[in-house]
């Protein structure tokens, strides 16, 4: 699993549990469906999204009504990143 997540872009302080591949885009962790569901055209010229770590409260780790603002990041090359959406 590391080593695909080394191959996608995903540098280990932008790594979570899940990673997938989703039309050539890698998707890590638990990245809200409607991130994923944007049009691709907002991810030109990137490698994917990536949600750092597993914070309460995102897609699987639900706990009641408990929840971790977290932000969704476009991974661009380089190791770089851009902030793709913001959840409360």
């Amino acid at each position: 699993m590391y080593a695909f997540k080394a191959q996608s872009g995903i540098t280990p302080e932008f790594a979570s549990c899940d990673t997938s591949l989703v039309n050539g885009y890698v998707v890590g962790g638990h990245v809200h469906v409607g991130d994923v569901g944007r049009p691709l055209a907002e991810w030109l010229g990137a490698l994917g999204l990536t949600v750092p770590g597993m914070p309460i409260g995102s897609p699987g780790m639900e706990m009641g009504s408990q929840r971790d603002a977290f932000n969704t990041l476009l991974l661009l090359h380089y190791g770089s990143t851009k902030v793709f959406e913001r959840h409360a």
